[in-house]
Order: structure tokens, then C-alpha cells, then sequence
């Protein structure tokens, strides 16, 4: 490629009033509406201040700036640029979106997260985001640290990872054919645990998938961060099965050691699993099962006797066994989890291993709306990230209306190919009609969901 005329016979301005950058806004918005966003927002979110006066026009108004790629508040000026305001009414400035934020505290940011829960359920309804039919549909939770910079952002402190930041957790929903779905969130001071308030936010997190209509056993993934008595009752309170990783701790290498050699048997991996303390790739291994009571020393309505399941790997170095481990790991790493599962343990210690699908949600936020967590307040903080699983939730729904590449496909690949498309506004016999880019080579999946969310089709 290279330019077809010389630099002083090419000209540009910015002073077309009827362009637009984000033509995939219009189905993306209407989606939102079908599946009552402001309705719900309406209905629970009272901030009782004037700055949070019309509080589902400024939700929809952050929320669309996010699906189109805004990470921070300033960003949602993008929303006021070109032809944007004669197909959306009610677009706020960011003076106005940041005043809005900075007014939320911890019981408005509940109210949102409920109204939150609610539009989840409603998306998963209209767009199959949890698939029908499905045996199984597991939940993760896991946690992150969010860097973020200066002394003045409140709760923010320094963790287990050694920077400054904020600590957030999510839940997510998702079945061997679906990409995850976020059910919960909460963020937390950056000195928090990755477990602490975990029991509480996985039982919020179940209750929500069966309001959402979901009928098929929930299976809770977790790492052992997340081994607690605590969680484990949560788990079991609300009728769902648990499979989380536990630590090397001497329990339960003295519950592995009494797995007898004939037990052991190979397992060979589709996909090669990273050994992080070996630093390699594993594609084969062992694998046994014993059971065992966890949290023993506890109270009985917190023990927890179930599966213990064990995956064995050879060590390259035999010598580099750590201190007090004895013969019987000189030879093998152990790597166990705990599971109630029914399923046998050639499909419950893979099943496990793909908790790691939660990075890949992770990935997509920091590559979208939480590129940064943008005001000093904690609360504003907390709002914008309810807001920003609400906009990843959208942003998949889409996708998943669009076809099927794009159900699978990552937030930034969904963004490119159905949202930020630029276009012409043209008004003819008293209607809009959208130019778009001749020759799109993701035209096939935007007419799917400009059709499937009411709009009249298209002529190509």
C-alpha cells in the first residue's frame, strides 16, 4: 500500500455534520432498550441528588461510550462528535457523566448492580448468552489488581502484587459452547485478599443465574485463593457443585500419599497446560482421586468431605524438591483440587484446568472500559465497573445476535467489525438512512444484528 497522490493535493477538515464513527451503536443501543436497560435503571437507581438527576440517560450514555471503546470519562465526549445526536437523544457531556459518578455511594452502587443483575438475565433471555439446553453452566470467580497512579484515588493501596491499585472481583457464567457472561462484580480496597468477601459474592452470583431461568447444575471454579469453608457453604447453600484448586499444604500431601500406585492413571491434554513452576509446557500426565475431608478442624456445618483429585506431573529436576516434601515427591509434582462433582475424573480434572477462560474476560476489560478505573472516588469507581461489565455484556450480546464468528470473538475484534463503523446520515421522505463503507468484509454479520434488534433491513 502507498499513497496514490502527492501530500500537497490531499486536504482534510473536520466539518462534515453528518458522519458518524460508530454506526454499530444504533442495534447495539436498541438492544440495550429491548432488554429494558433504562427501565431497570429507572426502577432502582435513585441517587436523590440533583447530579443524579435522569440517571438512565447518563447510564446509557456511559454505557454506549464504553461499547464504542471509551476507557475513561472524558472519552464519552466521542458520543457528541459528527451526526451522533440526530439518531440518539439524551447524550451528556462528561462534565455532566463525571459529576454523576462522583455522587454515587456504596447503596447506589448496589442499586445499580441489582438493576445490572436484572439486564443480565434479560440479555442471556433475548440473546442466548447461556445456551438452552445445556447439562452444565459454570461459574468463576477470580480477582485483579487494577494498577492505578497517584496517592489521592481512594482505596487504592498495595496488595500481594507489590503496585498500587484497586482490587476487583467478577463472576462469570459460561458452557463449554458459550463465551462467559459477567454475573457479579465488586471492587475492593487494593490490600484486599483475592478471597475476602468471595462466599458472599458467588451466592449473589448463583441466585442471579436462576432469576436469569438457568435450570442446569452450576459448577463453581475457582484457584486456591479461593479455598474457604466459608465459600464452600455458599457454594452448597445454594444448591450449586464446586471444583476448586487446593494448596500444597502438608494435609494434603499426607492425603496424597495415600493413593496407591495402581490408581494412578494417564491423561494426555488436547491443549498443552503452562507448568508455572517448571516454566514448560505439559501435554501429558497422571491423574487419581481420594476422598477427603476439608476444613476439618472447623465446625461441622463447615467441613466439607468430597473429591480430591490429583494430576501428576514428572519433574525435570528431581533434585529441586522443596524442603520437607520427601521421597515421595521427588520424582512428581501434585497439582489438587477439591470437587463434589458427579463427573468422572477424566472430565472434572479438565473441566477444572478451563477456569482459566475468566483471563480472557480479565483481557477484555483492560483492553476496553477498564483501560482505567477514572475518578479519585471509590464509589465512582465501583459504578464504573458495574457499568463496564454491563457494557461487556451488551457488547456480546450483540455478537452473539451477529453470527458466530463473532460470538467467540474478543471485545476489541467485535468492536472493529460491528461498532465503530463509520457512516453518512442521509435523510429521505422524512427517515434516516445510514451510508456505510461499500464493501464492509464483516457486512453479513452487522445485517444479522441490525435485523435481529427491529430495524428494517438493509439493501445491499
Amino acid at each position: 500500500m502507498q499513497s496514490s497522490h502527492a501530500a500537497p493535493v490531499v486536504s482534510a477538515s473536520f466539518s462534515e455534520p453528518n458522519l458518524i464513527t460508530a454506526a454499530g451503536l444504533v442495534p447495539l443501543i436498541r438492544l440495550a432498550e429491548r432488554c429494558e436497560l433504562a427501565t431497570l435503571i429507572r426502577r432502582h437507581v435513585d441517587l436523590g441528588v440533583t447530579t443524579g438527576a435522569n440517571p438512565a440517560g447518563k447510564t446509557m450514555s456511559l454505557v454506549a461510550a464504553m461499547c464504542a471503546g471509551a476507557d475513561s470519562i472524558d472519552d464519552a465526549d466521542l458520543l457528541r462528535a459528527g451526526g451522533l445526536h440526530r439518531l440518539f437523544d439524551g447524550i451528556y457531556a462528561p462534565s455532566t457523566l463525571g459529576s454523576f459518578l462522583r455522587s454515587f455511594t456504596h447503596g447506589h452502587v448496589r442499586q445499580l448492580q441489582a438493576a445490572a443483575r436484572r439486564f443480565t438475565a434479560n440479555l442471556i433471555g433475548h440473546a442466548g448468552l447461556v445456551p438452552a439446553g445445556e447439562p452444565v453452566v459454570f461459574l468463576d470467580i477470580d480477582s485483579k489488581v487494577k494498577q492505578v497512579y497517584g496517592p489521592a484515588k481512594q482505596g487504592a493501596s498495595f496488595g500481594y502484587t507489590h503496585v498500587r491499585g484497586l482490587h476487583f472481583q467478577i463472576v462469570t457464567a459460561s458452557t463449554p459452547s458459550s463465551r462467559p457472561v459477567i454475573v457479579a462484580t465488586r471492587l475492593r480496597r487494593g490490600s484486599a485478599g483475592s478471597g475476602k468477601g468471595a462466599a458472599s459474592l458467588v451466592a449473589e452470583a448463583i441466585r442471579a443465574l436462576r432469576e436469569a431461568g438457568v435450570t442446569a447444575v452450576i459448577v463453581v471454579r475457582a484457584d486456591s485463593a479461593f479455598f474457604s469453608a466459608r465459600l464452600v457453604k455458599a457454594v452448597r447453600d445454594g444448591g450449586a457443585l464446586f471444583s476448586i484448586t487446593v494448596g500444597n499444604t502438608q494435609r494434603i500431601r499426607a492425603a496424597i500419599s495415600q493413593i496407591p500406585e495402581t490408581s494412578w492413571r494417564p491423561i494426555k491434554y488436547r491443549d498443552a497446560v503452562w507448568d508455572q513452576d517448571e516454566h514448560r509446557w505439559v501435554s501429558e500426565a497422571e491423574i487419581a482421586e481420594i476422598r477427603y475431608t476439608a476444613f476439618a478442624s472447623k465446625a461441622k456445618g463447615l467441613q466439607a468431605t468430597a473429591r480430591l483429585i490429583v494430576r501428576r506431573v514428572k519433574r525435570l529436576n528431581p533434585a529441586a524438591v522443596p524442603e520437607g516434601q520427601g521421597e515421595l515427591f521427588a520424582a512428581h509434582r501434585h497439582h489438587a483440587l477439591l470437587t463434589d462433582s458427579p463427573h468422572t475424573i477424566t472430565q472434572a480434572e479438565p473441566d477444572h484446568r478451563r477456569h482459566a477462560v475468566i483471563e480472557q474476560v480479565f483481557s477484555d476489560l483492560e483492553d476496553g472500559p477498564l483501560g482505567h478505573l477514572p475518578s479519585g472516588r471509590f464509589q465512582a469507581n465501583a459504578a464504573w465497573l458495574t457499568l463496564a461489565a454491563i457494557s461487556y455484556n451488551l457488547t456480546r450480546a450483540a455478537a452473539t445476535l451477529a453470527d458466530r464468528f463473532h460470538a467467540k470473538a474478543t471485545g476489541a475484534t467485535i468492536r472493529r467489525n460491528l461498532i465503530n463503523i463509520p457512516a453518512r446520515i442521509a435523510t429521505s421522505a422524512r427517515r434516516l438512512h445510514l451510508h456505510l463503507p461499500e464493501h464492509w468484509p464483516w457486512n453479513p454479520g452487522f445485517l444479522t444484528l441490525w435485523t435481529r434488534t427491529g430495524h428494517r433491513p438493509i439493501l445491499t
